[in-house]
Order: C-alpha cells, then structure tokens, then sequence
C-alpha cells in the first residue's frame, strides 16, 4: 500500500542494515523503514522536517526554498520573504542575469499603457453604445448594435485582428508592427484591437440590465410621476443596471493590463502578454513564479474591488451575511 509517512534517502542505510540483522549504530542519521513497509505505523515516526531546495545557476535555475515541510503542507520560510521583499531571483533565461522585477517591469509598463487605454475606450463606448440601444430597442441603433455584438463574439479574434490590420494600415496609413520610435502611431491598432471585444461585451450587458430595469415597475411609477425620459434613463435605470456591471470591470481592467498574448504576439509589442509562454518554454522558473503570482494578485484585487465598488453603488450591499448583519 501507500506510505504517507515523511520519509527521506538517510532513511535507506538504517533500513538495509536492519534487513541484514545488522546492529544500526546510535549516531546513524534516519530511521528504518522496515515497520512502515509491514503496514505499522509508529507513533513517534517524524512529523515535520527541515528542507533545503535550491538549483541555482543550474537547469531550472530555482532560488532559494529553505523551510519546514510538515505533512499538512509546505512552509516557504525565507521564500514567502523574499517575496515581501519583492525579491524574485534573476532571470537565467529570458535575461541571463538580470533581476525578475527588472525584466518584467520593462514588459509590464508596456501592457499598462495599452491596456489602460484600451480598458477606458471600450469602458464609455460600450456603455454609451448599451444605452442607446436600450433607449431605441428593436431600432435601426439597436440592430446595429447587436449585429456588432454578434459579429465580434462570432469570428475568431485572428480573423478580426486582420481586418483590422489591413483596413487601419492600408486606408489610415498606421503602422502594421509596433515600435519603440513611434509610439502613438504605431499603438493605435493593438489599442484598437484590445477595444473590440470588450466594447461587445459592455454594450451587451448594458443593454440587457437596462431593458430588464425598463420593465420595472418603479419605472412604471416614475413615468406616472412625470419624470422625464432622460432622468429615468440615466437617475434610475442605468444606474441600477450598472450594479451587477461593475462587479466585474476592475477584474477586466486589471487582467487586460497584464498583457494580451494574441494581440501582442500578432503586433510585436514587447509587453507581458508572450512573457509567460516564453518562461515556460525556456525553463524561466523564476519568471514563471513571478508572473503566476502576479496575475492571481491582479484577479483577486479586480474581485475585492468589483464587491467594494458595488457597495458603492449599492449601500444595501454588504459584505457580510445576514446573520453577520444582525
């Protein structure tokens, strides 16, 4: 059967010189095996132990991972501080040499920028666009709108990339590849690309929320009221329909600054998008480390304040249960 006791390699000598009716001297590092192999299970059997794991400048180029292993998990001692000292090794191949934090923070400044951008255009076009199409629903507006919508979830971000590319280059003179010597101009069609498919996404939920809310019946009662078309619009309907919305915009905002890999693969850009692909393939661990530690900081940020943002909003909201809440 299995063994699920802590075992080491000091542990073979004992266990051969028991297996030979040999005495096993006192000052002999680790214990036999023999009762774990014959199903018993020692009391006094070893329940944590101190390791030392580090490959470096070797294969896999791993920093230092010194700590105690105990059978309920790993405990990363110096690791998890080295981290809080953002200290995450050097790079032996994507930069030989040169500081993780280094490598990526080039990459990363890239990515920010064309996100950012990217996030803040498609953000009010796609809201904008929602709106009018929940105001003029089943409109000439709206069927554009939703042929878009369709048309961008439909064809494969390549397809779409290349209309792009061949429509801004050919007929708007933009620069097919991005460069570091022409910065604006050559950051317009990745930013472009970035947009459209979250412009989609925007304008879809935008308008699905406010058409719900229209059929409300505090709407109802507001236009009984006498409330005009444009107070109800934008003082009770899309605000209440931006209440789920926003729960997920900064966990967009905040993956979209980490870097797209198709975009940024197909326009050349030097951001963080291939970064983690290319780690992997070349056996980067300490960049790899990094970069999912990264991304999972960026996710859980985007969530927490997704939910902060939404009490906001919303102050019948709250973070705790209602039990909690009593």
């Amino acid at each position: 059967g299995d063994i699920k006791e802590m075992v080491q390699n000091i542990d073979y000598a004992p266990t051969f010189l028991e297996l030979a009716g040999a005495p096993i001297p006192d000052d002999i590092q680790g214990k036999s095996l023999l009762p774990l192999l014959k199903g018993q299970h020692p009391k006094n059997w070893r329940k944590s132990l101190y390791y030392h794991y580090y490959e470096y400048p070797a294969e896999h180029s791993v920093k230092r991972h010194y700590g105690v292993s105990t059978a309920d998990g790993w405990k990363l001692i110096h690791f998890y501080n080295d981290l809080l000292h953002l200290d995450f090794g050097t790079s032996r191949r994507i930069q030989n040499g040169a500081p993780v934090v280094k490598v990526i923070g080039k990459k990363f400044g890239i990515s920010m920028r064309l996100g950012l951008i990217a996030s803040g255009i498609s953000l009010v076009i796609g809201v904008l666009m929602g709106i009018l199409q929940a105001a003029f629903k089943d409109k000439v507006f709206d069927w554009i709108g939703t042929a878009y919508t369709v048309f961008v979830n439909a064809v494969p971000s390549l397809v779409s990339y290349s209309l792009v590319l061949v429509f801004g280059s050919k007929y708007l003179g933009f620069p097919t590849l991005y460069s570091t010597r022409n910065v604006s101009a050559s950051s317009v069609l990745p930013i472009t690309c970035l947009s459209l498919a979250s412009i989609a996404g925007y304008a879809l939920w935008t308008r699905r929320y406010m058409v719900d809310e229209l059929t409300r019946d505090y709407i109802k009662l507001a236009r009984v009221k006498g409330l005009s078309s444009r107070e109800i619009m934008f003082k009770h309907v899309l605000r209440n329909a931006m209440v789920p919305m926003v729960q997920y915009i900064p966990q967009s905002i905040l993956l979209t600054v980490g870097g797209s890999l198709l975009m940024e693969r197909f326009f050349s850009v030097p951001g963080m998008g291939p970064l983690l692909t290319d780690a992997i393939q070349r056996y980067d661990l300490n960049v790899v480390q990094t970069l999912v530690i990264l991304y999972a900081v960026l996710g859980i940020a985007g969530v927490l304040l997704g939910d902060v943002i939404m009490m906001v909003i919303d102050p019948r909201i709250t973070l705790t249960g209602k039990e909690a809440a009593r």
